[in-house]
């Protein structure tokens, strides 16, 4: 794996990990019975970004460690994943 690769596989984990955190412990505005006039009540009044994004990236680290680590020790190739057999026979090494 490239330096590019691992930080797209990165990327992609840590964003997907914020989107899941997103919504957890979001204070609406309905919630806390003070809605701003021209705005919907689910609109958020406390929504705790900055601890998010720390703790996604605690939790990307771990999982990218993890993930790289099975790719790098090549437990899981891309023909383990060709359930179609659309790859073909491996090429003798």
């Amino acid at each position: 794996m490239g330096i590019t690769s691992a930080i797209v596989l990165f990327a992609v984990i840590w964003f997907m990990v914020f989107f899941i955190a997103l919504p957890i412990r979001i204070e609406t505005q309905g919630d806390l019975g003070k809605v701003t006039p021209g705005t919907h009540a689910g609109s958020p009044e406390h929504h705790h970004l900055k601890k998010k994004a720390w703790i996604t990236t605690g939790i990307a680290v771990v999982l990218w460690i993890v993930i790289a680590g099975v790719i790098l020790s090549g437990a899981v190739t891309i023909r383990d994943l060709d359930m179609f057999n659309r790859m073909g026979p491996a090429a003798p090494e």
